[in-house]
């Protein structure tokens, strides 16, 4: 049967999809603009102090969630530098795929209401998680 509420509901469907991928989309966007923001901020300002454009950076033998809560340290108690706002930068790339798939989970919990997926969502959501506290 193929009529105006079927129509309705299809196109309701495609609206949500279409939100979704949307929303989705933006997250990245915004993740990675941050990220890119934050990295060549950083490393101009360590040209302008330097006169050297490469920073000799390495990242330290930490998990994810350590490497965030030294960043956080620091931006509250440390002097701000050029070196600080590359790691930030770094921490804003690598947590963007992980709030992408919450902004999913809350999606599908939401607005889809689609419990299946919201549950499928939540585990990837877990796994990751507990990947933040591994080294």
């Amino acid at each position: 049967m193929n009529g105006p509420a079927e129509d309705l509901t299809v196109r309701d469907a495609r609206a949500k999809e279409a939100m979704m991928e949307g929303f989705i989309g933006y997250v990245l966007l915004a993740g990675v603009a941050v990220s890119a923001v934050l990295v060549i901020v950083g490393l101009a300002w360590h040209w302008v102090r330097t006169g050297h454009l490469g920073a000799d950076y390495t990242i330290p033998r930490m998990n994810l969630f350590e490497f965030i809560v030294a960043d956080v340290r620091q931006v509250v108690s440390g002097p701000f530098r050029p070196r600080l706002l590359i790691s930030l930068g770094i921490a804003a790339l690598m947590l963007t795929p992980y709030v992408r798939v919450l902004a999913s989970m809350i999606f599908f919990a939401l607005v889809e209401r689609n419990w299946k997926y919201s549950l499928f969502t939540g585990f990837v959501l877990a796994v990751l998680t507990y990947s933040l506290f591994l080294r």
